[in-house]
């Protein structure tokens, strides 16, 4: 049996921030990790690169975290992302910011940042087992943790950062969530968030004779950058809405801000997502430019102005949706043909039908019912000396670092607070 004053399950991101702050204070701690490496999905995270934290004040972080972004605030002030960029670049890994305060380590190379909080955990001379813990339990001031290998070890402190159930390939398999219901804690429902989303067929105008259905595999592989989303409900009230960067897949939509809304939306049944193309122009410049475009090139097929609007891809399905022929003539387009062109290019429509699976999404959503911790801790309220970090904390936020923000702040401030 080996004792410690400081145990930490989960190797991530979180979990090392735990770890390697309990050990600064002088704690012996222990670091339980089931896979082979630390970091295994914080190694992947960015595509590779790993968006460290946002360079932002912690009103704008919290602004950005659509579940219960108020309960980090102290965590946040007790190590904002100030505080990260410093941690890493006092252990000479130099970040970079970049667009929309996404800050990113120099190299690109999400590694770095897992060697780095490895030479972190060594320095405080944490121990490092790669054991899977198979139940936990407290008896008097001591939790007992069984390991794989039928070792035991006893604690007084606990910090269970064992992640969620997105990209359960990484290790994330959900078993803090049983860990934590085993202590008395309430876990809200878990759902993929910051995940792609399926649609249907790209829906026909209203009112418009020969608008068409098309398929969205047509468009699979197009990333559509500087346009607008809005999506309803079934009752037409508008629930979201964001600006930036989408992608067309082969089962429908993603790209940072699909990713988004997926985070903000607890359901998409029956909800409808609007794509505005061409969100710089209101209607009345809209028809300006297409007039004079009309008039530049009358003698040419429609289907070939429309080559200076929009990607060669996209241009089929909105002749289809607009219900113009492809090769009248420019000079013949008329009023009403130009205004189902407005609506094509300004409201293209589609039905959302589901999130994908926790297989693709980045975080899980929900988690341990933070209305049982201690913002400034991390400590149950239930169990004394027992603390939850990072993702399996009923926190989330969107893309651009804000998550891993929560996992460092909330490390720390669980690491910080062992005794």
């Amino acid at each position: 049996m080996n004792n410690f004053e400081v145990a930490v399950i989960g190797g991530g991101a979180a979990g090392m921030m735990a770890a390697g702050t309990a050990a600064e204070k002088g704690l012996s701690v222990v670091l339980l990790e089931k896979n082979d490496l630390l970091g295994k999905k914080l190694s992947i995270t960015g595509k590779g690169r790993c968006n460290i934290t946002n360079a932002a004040s912690v009103k704008k972080i919290i602004a950005n975290l659509p579940r219960n972004g108020k309960f980090m605030t102290n965590a946040f002030f007790q190590f904002d992302s100030q505080a990260v960029v410093d941690f890493f670049q006092n252990r000479d890994l130099i970040t970079k910011v970049e667009r929309g305060g996404r800050v990113f380590p120099q190299s690109d190379n999400a590694r770095d940042v897992v060697k780095n909080l490895h030479k972190f955990l060594r320095k405080n001379k944490v121990n490092i087992l790669h054991q899977k813990v198979i139940a936990t339990e407290k008896q008097a001031d001591l939790f007992s943790l069984k390991l794989a290998d039928k070792s035991m070890i006893k604690v007084k402190n606990l910090i269970i950062a064992t992640g969620g159930i997105s990209y359960p390939g990484t290790g994330s398999t959900g078993d803090g969530f049983a860990f934590a219901r085993n202590f008395g804690h309430k876990i809200i429902s878990l759902k993929p968030a910051l995940v792609p989303i399926e649609t249907n067929k790209i829906k026909p105008l209203k009112n418009v004779p020969n608008s068409r259905a098309q398929n969205i595999t047509q468009l699979q592989g197009l990333t559509l950058k500087n346009v607008r989303i809005k999506i309803f409900d079934q009752k037409e009230k508008k629930v979201f809405e964001d600006f930036g960067e989408m992608l067309f897949t082969h089962f429908g939509v993603s790209g940072p801000i699909i990713l988004s809304a997926s985070s903000h939306l607890q359901k998409i049944k029956d909800h409808i997502l609007e794509i505005d193309l061409k969100p710089a122009l209101d209607e009345r410049q809209l028809d300006k430019r297409l007039l004079r475009d009309l008039q530049k090139f009358s003698r040419r097929n429609f289907k070939n102005i429309l080559k200076g609007l929009l990607p060669k891809q996209m241009i089929p399905i909105i002749i289809g949706i607009a219900g113009i022929p492809a090769n009248k003539k420019a000079a013949e387009i008329t009023k009403a043909e130009r205004f189902s062109l407005h609506q094509a290019l300004k409201k293209l429509r589609l039905n959302l039908i589901k999130f994908r699976s926790f297989n693709e999404a980045i975080i899980t959503s929900g988690g341990v019912d933070i209305s049982q911790i201690e913002p400034k801790t991390m400590e149950s309220k239930l169990v004394s000396n027992l603390f939850f970090a990072g993702e399996i904390l009923d926190v989330d936020g969107y893309t651009g670092g804000y998550n891993l923000q929560i996992a460092w702040s909330s490390g720390f401030a669980a690491g910080k607070s062992c005794r």
